[in-house]
């Protein structure tokens, strides 16, 4: 059987590709972690004792933390439509998109794409919060800790609903869709500056003043999360 994919920009799939692929390994790895050092909720599956996964852990964690901004700027402005701001939330139970209904699915799909960016931005900013030494000396309950947990299973959970929501609207054409290699002579990499200075100039950020009164847009949501990660640098350097 042909499937007849649907076009993804090129820039879109390699910071995806390369933002899920941080993201998935430091899962791994924090799984991995928590049957090694800490093991106190379910039956966690029996993996070598590996001292260094720890470090590992982390360093997928960075790498994630350093591709995130140029994800999220370009989920915010190019690929805002497949994101959904607060404000649009109504129509998830609005009779012009009942329940069931194709753009019911699709506007859940929106949802499920946006919350799985607040998700990692959380995951991402609790890991910062942590100090490494924490896990080998078994200080196993401060607050930071305890927080990453569980955001790392709220990822997982998001993620899950991502495919879950990708297969429901697109099937298997928009599963693949993100994995393909051909792409537009237009989104040659040469293009990309000023492309990206088009976008800048045409989405700025709100001014720090007001942009709690835009909370319920995409500049608003795009602010809170450059901003935690922002905040993720600077507060453990003070």
């Amino acid at each position: 059987m042909k499937f007849f994919h649907p076009y993804q920009p090129l820039l879109l799939r390699i910071l995806h590709g390369l933002t899920g692929f941080f993201v998935l390994a430091a899962i791994v790895t924090a799984y991995w972690t928590y049957t090694t050092y800490d093991g106190r909720w379910g039956q966690p599956i029996p993996l070598p004792h590996l001292p260094e996964i720890e470090g590992i852990h982390g360093t997928f964690g960075l790498y994630a933390l350093l591709i995130f901004p140029l994800f999220v700027l370009y989920a915010f402005r190019p690929g805002q439509k497949r994101l959904l701001p607060t404000a649009m939330l109504p129509k998830l139970v609005s009779k012009s998109a009942p329940v069931g209904t194709p753009a019911w699915w699709y506007t859940l799909h929106r949802l499920v794409n946006t919350l799985a960016i607040v998700a990692l931005t959380f995951a991402l900013f609790s890991g910062k919060m942590m100090d490494e030494t924490w896990l080998p000396k078994g200080e196993l309950n401060h607050g930071w800790y305890l927080a990453h947990l569980i955001s790392w299973v709220v990822m997982v959970s998001c993620i899950a609903l991502h495919l879950l929501m990708t297969a429901k609207v697109g099937g298997v054409p928009l599963l693949l869709s993100m994995v393909h290699w051909s792409f537009r002579s237009s989104e040659h990499p040469k293009y990309w500056l000023p492309q990206i200075q088009q976008w800048w100039q045409q989405s700025q950020l709100p001014r720090l003043p007001g942009w709690l009164q835009l909370a319920s847009s995409f500049q608003g949501l795009e602010a809170i999360v450059l901003i935690s990660i922002a905040a993720a640098w600077l507060i453990p350097l003070i």
